[in-house]
């Protein structure tokens, strides 16, 4: 997995929808289950999506910890 990735899905928001704003480390599991359901988008979102959504589903979010303090203390 890119680091690079993992990254970027703790500051990129979500671009439209009912979520739109949130960032996409931050989306709710059901919100992913019906993308996973209907269809990922395509390109770099659906990625990053997917990414989410696997870390969500597998119990990882403690993975982004360290990189979200990192993020905020960049910005």
């Amino acid at each position: 997995m890119n680091p690079e990735i993992l990254k970027e899905i703790c500051v990129a928001k979500m671009p439209f929808g009912k979520y739109e704003g949130t960032v996409l480390a931050d989306l709710p599991i059901s919100y992913l289950e019906w993308f996973n359901r209907s269809g990922m988008p395509k390109g770099k979102l659906g990625m990053q999506l997917a990414t989410v959504y696997e870390i969500k589903l597998n119990g990882l979010m403690d993975l982004l910890i360290p990189i979200r303090a990192a993020v905020s203390n960049v910005f």
